[in-house]
């Protein structure tokens, strides 16, 4: 799995200016936007969400606990959570606590 330094390297700039590419913040030259675009696209470059999150001390991320996954209603809840939670670019953690109190 390819880094940002990796990246960088391969556009030969810093990981800052890599990073700000990403984040489309701060000023980027139009060739270099084109250089460290052409190696994202090469390296087939994603970044790291949970490396993201902790770095900005935020997430996007919600659990939802349930007391079972397998009854209809809960597992139809969970279906429409997720579905809105996604349109507003969160992700959904899903904990089944099987029922127990202990779990919760």
């Amino acid at each position: 799995m390819p880094s940002i330094k990796d990246v960088a390297n391969i556009a030969g700039v810093a990981v800052g200016t890599v990073s700000r590419v990403i984040n489309n913040s701060g000023s980027v030259k139009p060739e270099t936007r084109r250089k460290v675009e052409k190696a994202i696209q090469e390296l087939n470059y994603f970044p790291n969400e949970v490396a993201r999150n902790f770095k900005m001390r935020k997430s996007k991320m919600v659990a939802l606990l349930l007391p079972s996954i397998w009854h209809p209603f809960f597992s139809e809840l969970a279906y429409y959570i997720e579905d809105e939670l996604d349109r507003e670019g969160f992700k959904l953690m899903l904990c089944n606590s099987g029922g127990k109190p202990e779990r919760m």
